[in-house]
């Protein structure tokens, strides 16, 4: 076997529905606010007026969404180590027909 290092990236889409907007904002800012979150004052301001003003919800469920919650995908796999996570969130036009069906299977 090859000593090269072999890297797999992994893809995962998920759509969520939007069922309460101002309450996603809402946590989303206390998050923000929250004493132990690494950002300046600066910053704090930035997000608090990127998340309020984003009627998508896209900004506030970014700021929700803990790494480490995705990392458990793979955290029970000895045989792999993970190197980076990029995660993004975008609004969407809704479930596609392929999503309808696959939701199922889920």
């Amino acid at each position: 076997m090859s000593e090269e290092p072999k890297f797999l990236r992994l893809t995962v889409e998920l759509t969520v529905e939007v069922l309460d907007m101002e309450a996603l904002q809402a946590a989303a800012l206390a998050e923000i606010r929250h004493p132990d979150a690494d950002l300046s004052d600066e910053e704090r301001t930035e997000q608090a007026e990127l998340v309020a003003s984003d009627d998508t919800g896209a900004s506030a469920l970014q700021w929700l969404i803990e790494p480490d919650h995705v990392l458990q995908l793979v955290d029970h796999i000895g045989e792999i180590e993970p190197r980076e996570a990029v995660l993004g969130v975008e609004p969407s036009e809704g479930l596609s027909e392929d999503e309808d069906e696959e939701h199922d299977h889920a």
